[in-house]
C-alpha cells in the first residue's frame, strides 16, 4: 500500500463528505486507503459514511478522544508507506495525493510534507510554513510584531513571511490539516503525543522529525483549500485557552526548564490580554450606538433647555431645577431608548420607521406618566415634545451619516438579497441554481457555462467572461459545481476573483448543500429556516425579554413552586443561569442543534411538550425544525407549563 489518508472527523459531516469526494477524486489511480476516525459525531456522519463510502475504514469512537488519540488510531491500522493526515474541512486539488507521494519518493531525507493552504475566499493561508515558536518568536508573535513585519526575518520567523510561498523550502513546522508523513519516520520517533488533545500536536511531531535527522518540506507545486475555523471557533476564549495550553505543554518537552517558566509566563499574559480585549470589543459594539445616542440627546436637551428659559421664560438664570437635567431627563432618555430597542430600532439592518415608531411610543409614555404626577414634578410638556423631536433627529442623522460613510455591517434599508452565479455545466448547474432559487436569499441567480459558448437560457455567459460577468450584474456570490469543475480550477478561479470581494461556495456533485468560506448552507434550511427564525434579532430580544420575566416569576414564587420540581438546587440554579443568559427555559435537544440557528443551553427541550411520551429521534428533530423555523412566545409558554416539573435539570 503506498498511501494511508487518515481523518478525525467531529460533527462536521458536510465538509468531510465534500473532503472525501476530493481524496478519491485525487487518488483515483494510486494504491491508497482512507481511514476516518469519527469521535461520537451525532450530526449523521456515521449514517453518511456507510452510505456514500463504503470503502472507507471506519473507526467509531464512543467519546470524543481528542485529535491526537484518534489520528493514533487510524495510523495503528494503517498499512501504507506514507501517512498523510488530513483535516475534514479540506478540499484537496486532482493532482495532490500524486504529486505529493511522488515528492516523498524522490525527496529521501523527507520527514514530512505540507502544502500550499487557501482559505474559503482563496487567501493565502499563512501557516502552510511555520518556524519553531521558541519564546522569541512567540512573543513577536503575541505582540503583533510578526504582523507588522512579516518579511523580516527576526520578526517573521512564526509564519516564515520572508519565505517565498511559491517555492518549495525546509520548514521547521508543518499544519496538522494536511500533513504527510513517512510510516517508518513514524515507527522510529512515535506517533502523535496523547498530551495534546487538540493544537500543538503537529508542532510537537514536526520537531521530533527533525530532531530524528529528517526534514520537513513546504511544498507549493499543489494546493488545498481550508476552511478553517469550524470545528472549534478561533477567536473564542476557549480557543485560546486550549491552543496556548497545548504550546506550554511543546515547551515543556522541548525548551529547557528557564526558557519553560519565560514561555509560560508569557503565554499566560497572553491569554489574559486575548480575553481582556475580545471582552471589550464585544460590549464596545453593543453599547456604542446607545451611548453615543445618550450622549446626543442629552446635549441637545441641555441646549433646548437653555433656549426655552431664555426665549420663553426670559429666564437669566436656571428656571427649572437642577434636578431637572440630573434625574428627570435622564428618566426620558431611558424610556425612549428602551422604546426603541424593543421596536426593534437598533436591530440590523437598520430601518428608520422602527425608530420613529420607538421614540413615538416612548414619548407617549412619558407623557401619560407625566399627566399622573403630583404638580410640584411637571415640569413642561413642551420640553418633552421638543426632546423626543430632538432624539428623533439626533438617532436618525448618527444612522443616516455611519450609512453613508459605510461603516463595516452597517447599512439602512432591507437586508440585502445576495446576487449569485453558479458556474458549472449540465443538469448539475441547473440544479443547483434551482436550490438557490427556492431559498428565496438571492435577488438574482445566472449560469456561468463551464466551457464553450452559452446561448441557452439561463447562462449569462463562459467562464472565459466571468470577470466582467461580476462586474455588470454586480455579483456577491459565486458557487462553484463541484461535479463538473476539477479542484484545480476552482482554487485558480478563487486566486484571480479575489479582487471583486465576492463570496465563494462549492456544491460537491449529488449534494443538497454548499461549503463556504466558514460555514455550511444547507438548500433545504435556506427556505425553511427563515419564516420567523428563532435567531432574528426581534425574536431573540423577545425570548430572553420571557425569560428574564419567568425567571423574575419563578424566583418570586420560589417558596411555592421548589415543591413541584424535580431537582429542586437544579432548579435554583437554572432561575439565576437565565436570568444572567448562560441558558435559556426553552431550546433544541442537543443531539438536533448542530444544523439550527444558535441560541443559549436550554432547560427544557422541545420534545418536553409531551412529557409523557417518548418520542423518535426523527420527530424530536422536526419539533425542534419547526421551533427554530417559526418562533412564538407562547410555544416557550406553552412548553414550560407542561415541562413544569422539569425545570430543574442538568445535564
Amino acid at each position: 500500500m503506498k498511501l494511508s489518508v487518515i481523518i478525525v472527523n467531529y460533527n462536521v459531516k458536510f465538509f468531510l463528505e465534500q473532503c472525501l469526494k476530493s481524496v478519491f477524486r485525487s487518488g483515483k489511480d494510486m494504491d491508497m486507503e482512507v481511514i476516518v476516525v469519527d469521535n461520537n459525531s451525532v450530526d449523521g456522519s456515521l449514517e453518511m459514511l456507510k452510505t456514500k463510502f463504503p470503502q472507507v475504514k471506519l473507526i467509531a469512537n464512543k467519546e470524543n478522544v481528542g485529535f491526537s488519540k484518534a489520528n493514533n488510531q487510524g495510523i495503528k491500522i494503517s498499512s501504507g508507506e506514507y501517512v498523510l493526515l488530513l483535516n475534514p474541512d479540506t478540499v484537496v486539488e486532482d493532482d495532490t495525493l500524486p504529486k505529493t507521494v511522488n515528492f516523498m519518493d524522490k525527496t529521501p531525507d523527507s520527514g514530512g510534507l505540507g502544502v500550499k493552504m487557501l482559505d474559503g475566499n482563496g487567501k493565502f493561508l499563512p501557516e502552510s510554513k511555520r518556524g519553531l515558536p521558541t519564546p522569541s518568536v512567540a512573543f513577536y508573535k503575541i505582540f503583533g510584531m510578526s504582523s507588522l513585519f512579516p518579511k523580516s526575518k527576526i520578526f517573521g520567523k512564526y509564519h516564515l513571511g520572508y519565505l517565498d510561498n511559491n517555492k518549495t523550502h525546509s520548514v521547521e513546522i508543518l499544519s496538522g490539516a494536511f500533513m504527510m508523513l513517512r510510516k517508518k519516520v513514524l515507527d522510529k520517533i512515535g506517533y502523535l503525543d496523547e498530551d495534546f488533545f487538540m493544537y500543538g500536536e503537529d508542532i510537537d511531531l514536526s520537531w521530533r522529525i527533525i530532531k530524528a535527522g529528517y526534514k520537513n518540506y513546504y511544498y507549493p507545486e499543489t494546493r488545498i483549500i481550508h476552511y478553517k475555523g469550524e470545528s472549534t471557533k478561533k477567536s473564542s476564549i476557549n480557543y485560546v485557552l486550549v491552543f496556548y495550553k497545548a504550546m506550554i505543554i511543546f515547551a515543556g518537552k522541548h525548551f529547557p526548564s528557564k526558557n519553560v517558566k519565560l514561555f509560560s509566563s508569557l503565554i499566560n499574559f497572553a491569554v489574559w490580554l486575548r480575553a481582556a480585549i475580545a471582552i471589550l470589543n464585544r460590549f464596545v459594539k453593543r453599547v456604542i450606538y446607545p451611548v453615543v445616542d445618550i450622549a446626543m440627546i442629552y446635549g441637545g436637551f441641555i441646549f433646548i433647555k437653555r433656549y426655552w428659559e431664555q426665549h420663553v421664560f426670559y429666564s437669566e438664570g436656571d428656571y427649572y431645577p437642577a434636578e431637572y437635567l440630573l434625574f428627570v431627563v435622564p428618566a426620558y432618555i431611558l424610556v425612549w431608548l428602551v422604546s426603541v430597542y424593543f421596536n426593534g430600532g437598533y436591530d440590523r439592518p437598520v430601518k428608520l420607521f422602527r425608530i420613529v415608531r420607538g421614540i413615538g411610543v416612548g414619548t407617549i409614555v412619558i407623557l401619560v406618566i407625566y399627566a399622573l404626577l403630583p404638580t410640584s414634578l411637571r415640569f413642561s410638556r413642551a420640553l418633552i415634545l421638543l426632546g423626543g423631536l430632538w432624539a428623533l433627529l439626533s438617532m436618525i442623522s448618527l444612522r443616516t451619516f455611519t450609512h453613508f460613510f459605510k461603516h463595516k455591517n452597517f447599512s439602512i434599508g432591507k437586508e440585502k438579497h445576495k446576487r449569485v452565479i453558479v458556474v458549472g455545466d449540465g443538469d448539475e448547474a441547473k440544479r443547483i441554481a434551482n436550490l438557490s432559487r427556492q431559498s428565496g436569499s438571492c435577488s438574482f441567480i445566472g449560469l456561468v457555462g463551464n466551457s464553450g459558448k452559452r446561448i441557452e437560457n439561463g447562462y449569462v455567459g463562459n467562464i472565459d467572461q466571468i470577470d466582467e460577468v461580476i462586474e455588470i450584474y454586480n455579483i456577491d456570490e459565486i458557487i462553484f459545481c463541484g461535479s463538473s469543475m476539477s479542484s484545480q480550477l476552482i482554487m485558480d478561479l478563487m486566486l484571480s476573483l479575489k479582487k471583486h470581494n465576492v463570496n465563494f461556495k462549492i456544491a460537491p456533485p449529488g449534494s443538497h448543500f454548499v461549503v463556504g468560506s466558514n460555514s455550511i448552507d444547507t438548500f433545504s434550511d435556506l427556505f425553511t429556516i427563515d419564516i420567523n427564525a428563532v435567531n432574528k434579532p426581534s425574536n431573540r430580544r423577545n425570548k430572553r425579554v420571557f425569560d428574564f420575566f419567568i425567571s423574575l416569576v419563578l424566583l418570586i414564587s420560589l417558596p411555592f413552586t421548589i415543591f413541584l420540581v424535580k431537582n429542586k438546587w437544579g432548579f435554583i440554579k437554572n432561575i439565576f443561569s437565565v436570568i444572567f443568559n448562560q441558558k435559556t427555559w426553552v431550546g433544541y435537544h442537543p443531539e438536533h442543534s448542530e444544523a439550527l440557528p444558535k441560541i443559549k443551553k436550554p432547560v427544557l427541550f422541545t420534545s418536553d411538550i409531551f412529557p409523557d411520551k417518548k418520542l423518535s429521534f426523527d420527530t424530536c428533530a422536526n419539533l425542534d425544525t419547526l421551533y427554530a423555523r417559526d418562533y412564538k412566545i407562547e410555544n416557550d409558554l406553552n412548553i414550560v407549563g407542561k415541562g413544569f416539573k422539569m425545570l430543574g435539570r442538568n445535564y
